[in-house]
């Protein structure tokens, strides 16, 4: 016979109101929540979801939009923040959008025809219309009109960090190489936390802006970079964006860290077992996971929930910065 709540309840001796608490994702004490696990592992113990979701008017589903699946840094996001759902008892939806604002404004709709129970999107299409400060999302990096809950790694501290990072190993001619996004968002503070780091040292910073989506990368690296040959230090406004400046750079019989340093920005790596690509600012993405996922549920569970959650950035030193000197 199948096991019940109830069943649950009497064998972790606590009652079944403690049970419906642990499923649901409430907190309880370490130690009652370990009891009625126990319980729920001995008995084999399934909640029936459909009816959960009949009685709290929750699907316990939220979906995660991102842009792509293919980029390591959102794959790695979506695996902690599965993980950080599952143990609040939630599933997840993943839409990889690919650009495509029609799939995203589809999963909004799902949000309040109640069949997911919030969003957390890493998002840079034109929804503006569509996200409002009562619909359950969670921006990551990206801002909205309305006063929407987001989640960002401290960029402009990430700027000032590989401004100070390339000053300190005796770079003097500094540039910025980046994208210009049409839609607001945190990623811009890295340019202007890099430039104020070579303001404040008396070092030089050219700024490279490309408009967003960005055509023919290459083509319009190459003339600019033909162009500066002072340039020794550069702050890419990503990993990815590092790796295609350094592609150039070796085209025209340049190469790091010999003849110029470059940091990248993100901390992205191929698996998790091997080390970052290049030198770059790290994001925490465990961290930023947990917060979004942190945030979410505080907007579920009609509890007030931080409009801006800022999580701390790492240097990494990797082999496209040269080694500091000790004094």
């Amino acid at each position: 016979m199948k096991a019940t709540m109830k069943d649950v309840a009497a064998l972790a001796e606590v009652g079944v109101g403690t049970v419906s608490r642990v499923i649901n994702g409430v907190k309880v004490k370490d130690k009652t929540r370990e009891k009625v696990m126990q319980a729920i592992a001995e008995l084999n113990y399934e909640p029936d979801e459909y009816a959960r979701g009949l009685k709290t008017n929750r699907s316990n589903t939220i979906a995660l939009i991102l842009p792509t699946i293919w980029h390591p840094f959102f794959s790695e996001f979506a695996y902690y923040v599965e993980e950080n759902l599952s143990k609040k008892g939630y599933k997840l939806f993943l839409c990889n959008a690919d650009g495509n604002p029609e799939k995203e404004k589809e999963y909004i709709q799902m949000v309040k025809q109640s069949k997911v129970d919030g969003i957390i999107g890493i998002t840079y299409s034109d929804i503006d219309q569509y996200v409002s400060s009562n619909l359950p999302f969670v921006s990551i990096d990206r801002h909205f009109s309305e006063q929407v809950s987001y989640v960002t790694a401290d960029n402009y501290l990430g700027g000032q960090m590989a401004a100070k990072a390339l000053i300190d190993r005796e770079c003097r001619h500094l540039c910025y190489i980046g994208g210009i996004s049409p839609y607001p968002n945190e990623t811009n503070n890295r340019k202007a936390g890099f430039a104020k780091g070579g303001e404040e040292s008396g070092v030089e910073v050219q700024i490279f802006d490309m408009k967003e989506p960005i055509q023919d990368l290459e083509g319009q690296l190459e003339p600019f970079l033909r162009s500066h040959p002072e340039i020794d230090g550069i702050l890419a406004v990503n990993d990815f964006m590092a790796l295609d400046v350094m592609k150039v750079m070796k085209r025209i019989g340049r190469n790091a860290p010999y003849d110029y340093q470059i940091i990248g920005f993100d901390g992205v790596k191929l698996s998790s077992d091997r080390e970052y690509l290049l030198s770059t600012i790290v994001q925490p993405i465990e961290e930023m996971a947990k917060a979004s996922v942190k945030t979410m549920m505080a907007m579920i569970l009609n509890q007030e929930e931080p409009r801006r959650v800022v999580v701390p950035v790492s240097f990494f030193e990797g082999k496209t910065t040269k080694v500091l000197k000790k004094d």
